[in-house]
């Protein structure tokens, strides 16, 4: 009997460690390789957005961004410039605002369409509301990227982490993380570099 209490006791240890694995997982966000669920946010311009609108794209870049962050600043004209040189390509860049206003009030609606304005943003600007997005990408960063491939089993991810290697200076840039990514998918290859780690601020809840 004592034996029997003993193994019912050890299963429900490795029961628990392995519910508990999988919560901490799960909480994670998407990983390279997974299918990432389409989503609808609202864009600057007041219309709801989602992937499966863009009906000819191979892919897309998506950003985690902000109006506040310096690092996130510091990126914007990469941002605008990876857009102007990939979405004609079929790859848009989707941004994403994923702080929450009333920790940020720099973050709000008002301040993201006033920003979009003053740079000329050229890809949708999206909120977040409710901060139910950036969690299943598992974001964590100002700017937090990744990229997706349109494939026949859904939007799968090729690539997470930093555009570069230089989040403050983009002319001390040497390594493309981002672009190189894209540049292997546009020719039918593998991602070398599939994940970097994304350099800026927290995300603000």
């Amino acid at each position: 009997m004592r034996k029997i209490l003993k193994l019912i006791s050890v299963f429900a240890v490795v029961i628990f460690a392995s519910a508990f694995t999988n919560t901490i997982t799960n909480n994670q966000g998407y990983d390279v390789g997974d299918v990432i669920e389409d989503f609808k946010l609202k864009n600057i311009d007041g219309s709801m957005v989602s992937l499966s609108d863009y009906k000819d794209a191979k892919g897309f870049i998506i950003t985690f961004t902000c109006n506040t962050c310096p690092y996130a600043i510091a990126y914007e004209d990469r941002i605008i410039a990876l857009d102007k040189k990939y979405a004609p390509k079929g790859y848009p860049v989707i941004a994403i605002n994923p702080n929450n206003p009333n920790a940020k009030p720099g973050d709000s609606y008002e301040e993201m369409q006033q920003r979009a304005k003053e740079k000329g943003f050229t890809f949708p600007y999206l909120v977040d509301e409710g901060q139910k997005i950036y969690p299943k990408f598992g974001a964590t960063k100002t700017p937090h990227n990744y990229v997706v491939e349109k494939t026949p089993k859904g939007m799968v991810v090729k690539y997470i982490g930093a555009i570069d290697d230089s989040s403050r200076n983009p002319d001390a840039v040497s390594k493309t993380y981002l672009e190189d990514a894209v540049d292997a998918l546009l020719v039918g290859k593998e991602v070398e570099l599939k994940k970097t780690k994304a350099i800026g601020c927290s995300i603000k809840v």
